[in-house]
């Protein structure tokens, strides 16, 4: 029978609503050099794709030179930060369940896509750090997701199998990765989605031999 022994969860969209944070931080440091993305291509082909990613994209779709791509992440990762101190708050939703996962003896992690500074600042304001086991940023893989090594990296460092892992994600690059890991999914439409009761609830239905 399968036995989940760890959840690994994405973070923004899952525990942090930050997409949107992502999304005027980078135009911001775009607009300063007249480039920009439409919240429709951010939605459709950018959505949970590093910042370095992006702007690899924005400079084979948009024509923008090189010599910008590092400068304007160095301004987008400033301005995410400086969001991050004004908008993440803790949630209780989330607070409660991880504490309950935590009591109950489930290992826990943090995948992200965002760069180390941002994911440690942000689980940082929301009062999360102290109950995972460790957190991975893109920054600790050298493919980050759709590539499934940042999931099959922290099941590595677990010492877990992928059959053993339940894994939270939202966007179609994350649930790629997810997939492609061999770890079972919960797919999450908003961080309101990530209580107590719907992570036991998947939990038990995989244990029970329900769907993949």
């Amino acid at each position: 029978m399968t036995k989940i022994k760890a959840i690994l969860f994405d973070m923004d969209g899952v525990l942090i609503e930050a997409k949107d944070w992502h999304y005027e931080a980078l135009n911001k440091a775009l607009g300063l050099f007249g480039y920009e993305i439409t919240r429709s291509e951010h939605l459709s082909s950018y959505d949970g794709l590093p910042t370095k990613t992006k702007l690899e994209k924005l400079k084979l779709e948009k024509g923008m030179p090189e010599a910008l791509c590092d400068f304007v992440n160095e301004i987008k990762q400033q301005y995410t930060i400086e969001m991050v101190h004004n908008l993440c708050r803790p949630r209780f939703n989330h607070e409660y369940a991880l504490a309950k996962l935590r009591a109950e003896g489930y290992h826990m992690a943090v995948c992200s896509n965002a760069v180390r500074m941002t994911v440690e600042v942000m689980m940082d304001c929301a009062k999360l750090t102290k109950y995972f086991d460790f957190m991975l940023s893109n920054q600790d893989v050298t493919k980050p997701k759709p590539d499934p090594e940042i999931y099959s990296t922290a099941m590595k460092r677990l010492g877990l199998k992928p059959d053993e892992c339940l894994i939270l994600e939202d966007n179609k690059n994350g649930i790629k990765a997810a997939l492609a890991s061999g770890g079972h999914l919960s797919k999450v439409n908003t961080v309101g989605d990530v209580t107590y009761d719907n992570i036991r609830g998947r939990i038990d239905e995989i244990e029970r031999g329900g769907k993949q």
